[in-house]
């Protein structure tokens, strides 16, 4: 049959990424991810005609909503958080094709309710649609949505084919190894891997996947990306923000649950694993698993590999703010950490000997991502042994967020009649050299979701793989709730135990 007619606006602009016809129901729709993410990632693929012509959305929730105050919620959603101005005329396209369905996520008879609207839109369509399943609810919800797409035949729709069903799970994937497990097991009872994208959003950023462009598509990166020139590396995902209104949730959760765990573990893996075979998704995502598998284990306790704290009262932005045990919601007892620092050894030919350094908290100095590649220094014997030479280390920086860019770090002559040298850095940043109006990571990963490209998301065996590794940590600060628990002023960089994991190997922490 042929495609259906586009809107008078899309007429000529005739290329996208070869997405099928797509049915998206995202579960969850009134949540805040839904509004703040998805729907203005949707409404920019739509701006910028990479949806496909035959795109349908279905909103999922239990609160009954009739379709018209779905859609103007989106609306709203799209003028307040979308790059881009909201076009009436963009928006109509995908509009109109919106729906909501109301129904609890354990209840069967919603999700048979489901499967005859999206076959009143296949028989609307003339064609079989892609069904993109979005799980964007809170984990205690995962395994009912999971097994009632099963129950109800939706998660095997029209499999093996180019349409067949796919489902995007938001994290946390687990809380520890076991559960983790589990769910990977729930999800393997009612889909096939292939249909399976768990989502990091961290992925989807512009400078993340430009690491494997850096590596990989440069003859002076490659070389030295190993052992004999690298001398340490550091991964800093820092939060200004204190935990504010999510203190229930962050109780139950902690910086390693929150942050380590999926998005600094996935940053990790990009920087250090070997070259893929190809850039197909299934290789790249088999060096990462290799590389988490060759992690050493982590010693706990004093001297370990491992630092906590809380954060304590103090100034952010000038301003005083409480520390955690006085924020709203938090028992003054909490042993909950919101900073944590890892010494990582990867036992590979590689990168032996070389220390990785992670950290993640909240309240820190400023929010900055960084991956910090610090290589070792030459002999000293021609600018050494005068206070003229101010030397310091050559490294390679990726800013992640919120300036995405790089930065290398060299040392030169300062102009003048005596040879004085000092450090000096050299910028690259998207926004000066692309433009600043760069995609956000929704709009790539869902893209890539209807595409079928999983790349950019994590398979099952690497999840476990990650959580093989932090869950002994975690145990031991159960045992142990308030062992080793330090804490450090808000707006600082972190508490001292952490200085000692660096310091150890002759280091010092980055202030990126």
């Amino acid at each position: 049959m042929a495609d259906s007619p586009r809107h008078p606006f899309l007429q000529g602009l005739s290329i996208y990424r070869g997405a099928p016809p797509t049915v998206v129901v995202i579960f969850g729709a009134s949540g805040d991810l839904t509004a703040r993410k998805l729907i203005p990632a949707i409404y920019n693929l739509s701006h910028d005609n990479l949806l496909p012509p035959d795109f349908y959305l279905i909103g999922f929730g239990r609160k009954p909503v009739p379709d018209e105050e779905f859609r103007r919620h989106m609306d709203a959603a799209i003028k307040e958080f979308s790059r881009r101005e909201f076009s009436p005329q963009v928006w109509d396209h995908v509009a109109r094709n919106t729906f909501y369905l109301a129904g609890g996520y354990d209840e069967p008879g919603a999700f048979e309710r489901l499967r005859v609207l999206i076959d009143k839109l296949e028989a609307q369509a003339g064609r079989e649609l892609q069904s993109l399943f979005y799980v964007s609810t809170p984990p205690t919800v995962f395994r009912p949505i999971l097994e009632n797409l099963g129950a109800s035949g939706l998660a095997r729709r029209h499999l093996g084919t180019a349409v067949q069903s796919k489902v995007v799970i938001e994290k946390p994937f687990g809380r520890d190894l076991t559960s983790a497990r589990e769910l990977n097991q729930t999800i393997a009872g009612v889909f096939q891997e292939p249909q399976v994208f768990r989502i990091d959003h961290y992925l989807g950023k512009e400078t993340v996947q430009d690491l494997l462009v850096q590596r990989f598509a440069n003859a002076i990166f490659e070389p030295l990306w190993n052992r004999n020139y690298v001398e340490c590396v550091q991964i800093t995902v820092a939060e200004e923000v204190g935990v504010g209104a999510r203190g229930g949730y962050y109780e139950q959760s902690g910086c390693v649950r929150d942050m380590i765990q999926n998005h600094t573990m996935q940053l990790l893996a990009l920087t250090a694993m070997e070259p893929p075979v190809s850039l197909d998704a299934e290789a790249i995502r088999d060096e990462k698993v290799k590389l988490l598998k060759a992690i050493q284990p982590l010693a706990t306790g004093p001297g370990g590999d491992v630092a906590r704290a809380q954060y304590l009262a103090g100034l952010a932005g000038g301003q005083p703010v409480p520390g955690y045990v006085q924020e709203e919601g938090i028992s003054p007892q909490s042993a909950t950490e919101t900073y944590a620092a890892l010494r990582i050894a990867i036992n590979n030919w590689r990168w032996a000997g070389v220390p990785f350094y992670l950290r993640s908290g909240k309240r820190l100095a400023r929010r900055v991502t960084e991956i910090a590649i610090q290589f070792k220094c030459p002999p000293g014997a021609l600018f050494a042994g005068t206070d003229r030479f101010d030397l310091a280390a050559n490294t390679l920086a990726f800013q992640i967020q919120p300036d995405e860019g790089s930065t290398v770090l060299l040392n030169a002559k300062i102009p003048g009649l005596e040879t004085r040298t000092q450090p000096v850095k050299m910028h690259f940043r998207y926004a000066t050299t692309f433009g600043s109006n760069t995609p956000e990571a929704y709009e790539r990963l869902v893209l890539d979701a209807m595409v079928g490209d999983g790349t950019l998301f994590i398979r099952g065996d690497e999840t476990e793989a990650s959580w093989r590794l932090i869950t002994p940590v975690l145990e031991s600060w159960q045992a142990q709730p308030r062992e080793g628990l330090d804490g450090y002023p808000a707006g600082s960089w972190g508490p001292q135990s952490a200085e000692a994991l660096p310091a150890a190997r002759g280091h010092e922490w980055r202030k990126p």
